[in-house]
């Protein structure tokens, strides 16, 4: 095991760029600091830094370290500050990552401004990891895409509010038609996406064959697949971007199942949380224009 102090001498003289340097950073004098070093080499079993006249350098074990060196006293300041403030100031929110990241970022760092007790931890992934996320109670709240019809919330949470979602077939804008190809080229999001199963669905009933040409975990990969004509994607109407076009029934893709966009809260929400969930709430109105029945 690796010795707090030690690590954390060890990365100040790399970031001082020497020992004694290094002392005044963490308060101790250079033969302290070296010895320090000593210490960690010996417990890592390796030479870590190499001593010049004029400057250090880390070795490549060094280098391997100083990555981990630096998380893990990350994560200890992370611990510490959770533990001062008993995890009350501290809220989760989990986003959908085609669902207008940019400005919702941007409301978060407006909460955040207008918060500043509260430690505000963010996780973008697929509707279905965050609903794996809120269920084992690492979040407080999450946006997520959901069937039109259920399933129900993740235990010890409830649905504070949905919003009807318009999807559509989308293509790249001016390219060679990619739906007269044969099987259908589609574009997605990784297996476990609403969209893409609602696609696959709609498309084996209608008898379609189709293939995965394009896949990719967030949305700049799809757009870009779709601009450059790699195949079509089933898409929520208000992430369909300039390079792209909406087909319509002409094109002769099957309609697809209705979905909802729901903001799911944990059970007991501590009054920061609710904060935000209000201002969530506020936002995706906004969005999209019409709320639905939870």
């Amino acid at each position: 095991m690796f010795d707090l102090d030690l690590l954390k001498a060890f990365v100040s003289v790399v970031d001082a760029g020497g020992f004694t340097r290094a002392g005044t950073r963490v308060h101790r004098t250079q033969s302290t600091v070296s010895q320090q070093i000593r210490r960690l080499e010996e417990q890592a079993g390796h030479a870590l830094l190499v001593r010049g006249p004029r400057a250090v350098s880390v070795t490549a074990e060094g280098e391997r370290l100083l990555a981990y060196a630096r998380r893990i006293l990350a994560l200890s300041a992370e611990a510490r500050a959770a533990l001062a403030d008993g995890g009350g100031n501290v809220v989760r929110l989990g986003i959908p990552e085609d669902f207008a990241v940019a400005a919702l970022t941007g409301l978060v760092a407006d909460f955040a401004r207008d918060h500043p007790t509260v430690r505000l931890s963010v996780r973008c992934a697929l509707s279905c990891d965050l609903a794996m996320d809120l269920d084992r109670g690492d979040l407080d709240l999450a946006l997520m895409k959901r069937d039109g019809g259920g399933p129900a919330p993740a235990t010890g949470a409830f649905v504070r509010a949905s919003w009807p979602e318009r999807l559509v077939w989308v293509a790249g804008a001016g390219l060679a038609d990619p739906v007269a190809r044969d099987p259908l080229p589609l574009v997605a999001f990784p297996q476990g996406c609403l969209y893409r199963n609602r696609a696959v669905h709609a498309l084996e009933q209608a008898g379609r064959d189709w293939r995965i040409a394009y896949e990719s975990p967030n949305l700049l990969g799809i757009e870009a697949a779709l601009a450059g004509g790699l195949g079509v994607a089933l898409l929520e109407r208000r992430a369909v971007g300039a390079g792209h076009r909406v087909l319509g029934a002409a094109a002769g893709l099957p309609p697809v199942a209705p979905t909802k966009l729901v903001l799911c809260v944990a059970d007991r929400p501590g009054a920061a949380a609710s904060a935000l969930a209000e201002a969530v709430v506020a936002f995706c109105d906004r969005e999209a224009g019409v709320r639905s029945a939870a």
